[in-house]
């Protein structure tokens, strides 16, 4: 039998549509992370886009820079049930990224600093839906949030959008990330509550 403070009436559930189902709004920004903080420094960051070819592409942090960065405001959703709304970001657009490549590759696995990976729909990084991102709320990304740089995938569950980012590599069939092989959902989305298989 479950024992509760006096007082205790648990989590109000907002009115919010914005909300997805299960889901609670935080004013925080809760730090939630698979492993010790990684930090790297901007001189030595380097983010690479391989094909399921084998052909790699990579960015220096000048390099992304000079892709033109855009600001992003937009709600983020954890599958732990917190939302958080009205973030702002800056980052550089995937789309920009993935220009110019020759692929037919339907699945990509995002790789980070420290080992973290997660997969996603290539259809899910395209057409102005995910970037990455280097600064929140106006200022440089804090590395316990992912900086220098994280993948950002707000229309998916947070644990998508991987912190630390260092590499996109292209596959022709989907294959688990960190998570997935854990038990998470191999897709991640809050309105459908896609948390575990």
């Amino acid at each position: 039998m479950a024992v509760f403070s006096p007082g205790f009436r648990g989590r109000r559930r907002s009115t919010n549509p914005g909300l997805p189902p299960g889901q609670y709004e935080e004013h925080g920004f809760p730090v939630l992370t698979a492993g010790p903080t990684q930090r790297v420094r901007t001189d030595d960051w380097r983010f690479t886009l391989t094909t399921e070819a084998g052909a790699a592409t990579s960015w220096s942090w000048a390099d992304l820079m000079a892709l033109g960065p855009e600001t992003i405001d937009t709600d983020i959703h954890c599958v732990t049930s917190w939302s958080k709304f009205g973030t702002s970001w800056r980052g550089v657009s995937v789309d920009k990224l993935l220009a110019g490549t020759d692929t037919s590759a339907g699945y990509v696995m995002a790789g980070s600093y420290g080992g973290y990976t997660t997969n996603l729909p290539v259809a899910d990084l395209l057409g102005g839906k995910a970037w990455v991102a280097f600064e929140f709320d106006g200022q440089p990304l804090a590395a316990e949030h992912g900086g220098p740089a994280r993948l950002l995938v707000p229309h998916l569950y947070f644990w998508k959008s991987a912190k630390w980012v260092n590499s996109l590599t292209l596959m022709t069939h989907d294959r688990a990330g960190f998570w997935e092989s854990l038990g998470y959902h191999m897709h991640g989305d809050p309105w459908l509550e896609e948390r575990y298989r």
